[in-house]
């Protein structure tokens, strides 16, 4: 048992009870038991399955990949609506709690991670460039061949980039702050990817 976990539970007076026994369903499993994102979190073979929460009007566990759970009690929602595989459960004051529930998503959950059932990652690739950019690019055909050598993602970079600027004289500083960038062949953020 973690002690930073034992800290997390003390800390929250409201709930300590509930996440004593939701842990003892957790540690009941065999999975380990760590802290991220300051709660805890249950891993299995390093990689995230499920962990707890408390604050101040409800708790509740939350499913890394919960979008693959089968749900038969119809206890999971989904966790805001950009997440696409995390689902959770929330408890508030006097719900009724049923922890041989718990335990069937938590092992189905870790059945799931066991057998590499995820969820891949969709990347939207689709960008427009903005037209100031494109006056450029039409104009220095180095640069076009520079640009057009980038990766997509760059590419959407600097588009973006542009597109964010709500003044045309800010597209325009930008422009001139990235035309060297683009020469090199480096993304707009790739100082930060090398950290």
């Amino acid at each position: 048992m973690n002690e930073k976990v034992d800290a997390y539970i003390a800390k929250a007076e409201k709930w300590t009870d509930e996440l004593k026994a939701l842990r003892e369903v957790f540690i009941s499993t065999g999975m380990d038991e760590t802290v991220k994102w300051g709660g805890p979190v249950y891993t299995v073979n390093g990689k995230n399955v499920a962990g707890m929460t408390a604050f101040k009007n409800h708790y509740g566990i939350w499913f890394f990949n919960g979008v693959f759970l089968k749900d038969p009690y119809k206890l999971l929602t989904n966790a805001q609506e950009k997440t696409k595989a995390m689902r959770q459960i929330k408890f508030q004051k006097g719900d009724s709690v049923n922890l041989d529930q718990i335990r069937e998503y938590v092992l189905e959950a870790i059945e799931n991670e066991r057998n590499g059932v995820k969820l891949k990652p969709s990347r939207d690739t689709s960008f427009d460039v903005p037209d100031q950019l494109k006056q450029v690019l039409d104009e220095e055909a180095n640069l076009l061949d520079a640009y057009n050598a980038l990766t997509k993602g760059k590419q959407k970079e600097y588009a973006n980039y542009i597109t964010e600027a709500k003044q045309e004289k800010t597209k325009w500083s930008r422009i001139d702050k990235i035309r060297p960038m683009i020469l090199e062949g480096k993304g707009l953020h790739d100082k930060y990817r090398d950290c």
